[in-house]
This record gives structure tokens, C-alpha cells and sequence, in this order.
């Protein structure tokens, strides 16, 4: 399972004045902000009338990606960055509102294997119906509504402008999240397989994306585990990977270009590199331990040499001066060592970039 954080938009639909929705909002953040707290929740809080989206108004249709208008891309981008979705909407007439509809509909690729939990609330039917509406669109987008949710009668439910306690309201809100978090776990191979960007890796069911800072904890795991082997075979443990802090893999995160190979949301691989004057450097390839063998190491070497820029002259890299394995795997790969100064303990390798 990721060490990343699931982020959560709870989404306030109704845009009529007066109406009960951010009250509902303001309870349900509340309710579960320290459930969310112990599972590693970010709650956000998203009104749509804040967002400024009119009636569709982009030409193309949204499973093309190109959007004319900036509030689309905003809109975009929020719900890009998402993992899961509160939708916490009143009944209109037998349905969901407009504005819930209209903001589902302005997206298509940016909902796909997320859930989707719902807050209703109403008078006869406590807005289950708006729910039920709901779900026939959300399916299409390829959000997958949960079969929990909390349905709130607002006749008995309010006092003084606000949701009374209610023991059975809490208890199916914490519920909700609890669901929502499994589901949004479970889910989240499928939506980085289909995130812009990541393309088909070496194995079956594979895929490789850029790292980001978001990954520092796969990261530091998968170098922990890798450079054990390197640090046998030089006799030393004065090895920077094995060492870093969460943090200082971080920083190099966002300095380095890092590719990550992923299978069911497990890191499998990484290699980073970057330009230094006319050289591409190429650093911290690594596999885990039970997958080497398979050719994996050297897809990722070559990725990355990929990437050089085109007015690159060498790919350079380092490694254990005795960490032969590697050394076997870059010269039938085309490096070479040369007399470069480089730290003690290690050997500089070298081949003209394509």
C-alpha cells in the first residue's frame, strides 16, 4: 500500500441561497476529521459555487483534454490532484442539482477509479433519490460509488441552524470514510495506469511514471532494500542511499528526473538522471531484490538515457568499484570507465549519448 496520503474532496453541490448544504459540509468535516487524522486523510473542503463553472461551455468534449477556459482547467487540476469524493447534496425534485451535474460532466479522464460516497439529505426521502440519480452518472465517468452513505431527514435532524448530535449519523459518516479509504486504495494502480504520462513497463500488468514527492516513502524503502547487496560488496556502509532520510529524498525528488516501474501499486523499480553541462547523469538504478534478473534494470537504464537532451555528449554514471554485477550490466550496455575524479570507493563509467 502507498505511504501517500488519500485526498479527499467533499464536495458542498447546492448553490441556492440559504441553502442547508455548508452547514451539512461544516458537520461532516467535524464528524470525521479525527477519523481521517488516524488513516492519513487530507479532507478538502470544495463548495461548487465557488468554483465559477457556468453551463459547459468548452467546445471539445472532455475525454479529449483540451480545455479553452480557465476555469475548466482549475477545475481539472482540483480534481486531478484527488483520490476520492464526498458528494454532499440535496434532492431536486426526484434528483441530483444541476450544479453537481454540471461539474461532473466538464471532466472525464480526471474521475476515472475513484470513489465517490454520498451525504444526502432532504425531507420524505432524506435525498436518497438524488443518490440514486446520481450513481447512473457517476458509473459512466468510471467513479465507483460506495454502497455506504448517510441520509439525513432534515426535519428531525435540525437545531438552531445546525445538525443536532446524532450518535447514528456519526457512526455512518466515520463508515463512509472508512469505505471510501479501502475502496480509494484498492483503486489506485488502476488510476495511476491511466494517469498522463505513465506508459507500459517491461512486465505484464507493469507501468512507469515520474517520481515525485509524493513517492518519497516507496522510494526510501526501495533504496533501503537495494543497496544492501552494494554495500556487502564494496565493505562499506559510507553508502548515501542506504542512509537518507525521508526528507533528503525528498529534496532530490524534485531536483532529479525520477522514473519509477509500478505493478499493483508496489514500486518495483527506479532510476533518476539529469544534465550537468554536456554530460546526462544517471543514477540510483535500482530493483527489487526478488525481481532482478528479469531484464528490468536494464529497461530502466535505458529509459533514462532516453531522456538525455539532445545536445547531451556522454551518459555518465557510478558505481561500486566492486559491485561487479553492475559493472557487467553497463558494459554490455556500452560503458566504459574512465580517470574522472569521483568519490573513494567507487568508478565512473561513461558511453557517448545517442
Amino acid at each position: 500500500m502507498s505511504t501517500r496520503p488519500i485526498r479527499v474532496l467533499a464536495l458542498v453541490c447546492s448553490t441556492r441561497p440559504g441553502a442547508l448544504g455548508p452547514v451539512v459540509g461544516q458537520w461532516l468535516i467535524e464528524t470525521l476529521t479525527p477519523r481521517a487524522a488516524e488513516l492519513g486523510v487530507e479532507l478538502v473542503p470544495v463548495a461548487i459555487g465557488d468554483l465559477n463553472l457556468p453551463f459547459l461551455d468548452e467546445e471539445g468534449h472532455p475525454s479529449s483534454g483540451d480545455y479553452r477556459h480557465e476555469h475548466t482547467r482549475r477545475w481539472s487540476e482540483t480534481v486531478d490532484a484527488a483520490d476520492a469524493f464526498i458528494a454532499i447534496t440535496p434532492e431536486y425534485n426526484y434528483g441530483m442539482p444541476a450544479t453537481l451535474k454540471n461539474a461532473l460532466d466538464y471532466l472525464s479522464r480526471e474521475w476515472a477509479w475513484k470513489p465517490i460516497g454520498f451525504v444526502s439529505y432532504g425531507h420524505t426521502s432524506a435525498g436518497t433519490r438524488a443518490v440514486q440519480h446520481a450513481k447512473q452518472v457517476v458509473t459512466t465517468l468510471r467513479l465507483v460509488p460506495l454502497g455506504a452513505s448517510v441520509a439525513i431527514r432534515i426535519g428531525a435532524a435540525m437545531q438552531d441552524g445546525r445538525l443536532r448530535p446524532d450518535a447514528a449519523h456519526h457512526a455512518a459518516g466515520v463508515g463512509l470514510l472508512e469505505e471510501l479509504v479501502r475502496v480509494a486504495h484498492a483503486l489506485r494502480p488502476m488510476r495511476e495506469r491511466a494517469h498522463v504520462g505513465s506508459c507500459a513497463g517491461p512486465l505484464a500488468g507493469s507501468y512507469a511514471r515520474r517520481l515525485t514527492a509524493d513517492d518519497v516513502g516507496q522510494v526510501t524503502v526501495l533504496q533501503r532494500c537495494c543497496w544492501v547487496d552494494e554495500a556487502l560488496a564494496n565493505d562499506t556502509m559510507d553508502i548515501p542511499a542506504l542512509h537518507e532520510s525521508p526528507e533528503q529524498v525528498r529534496e532530490w525528488l524534485t531536483s532529479w528526473h525520477a522514473t519509477g516501474l509500478w505493478r499493483d501499486g508496489r514500486l518495483l523499480g527506479m532510476v533518476r538522471s539529469r544534465r550537468v553541462d554536456t554530460d546526462w547523469h544517471v543514477g540510483r538504478l535500482a530493483v527489487a531484490p526478488d525481481l532482478r534478473g528479469q531484464g528490468l534494470g536494464r529497461w530502466l537504464l535505458r529509459t533514462a538515457e532516453a531522456a538525455a537532451d539532445p545536445d547531451c555528449r556522454r551518459i555518465v554514471l557510478f558505481t561500486g568499484a566492486r559491485s561487479q554485477r553492475n559493472i557487467d550490466l553497463y558494459h554490455s550496455e556500452g560503458y566504459r570507465p574512465v580517470s574522472l575524479a569521483s568519490p573513494d570507493g567507487t568508478t565512473c563509467l561513461t558511453k557517448p549519448a545517442a
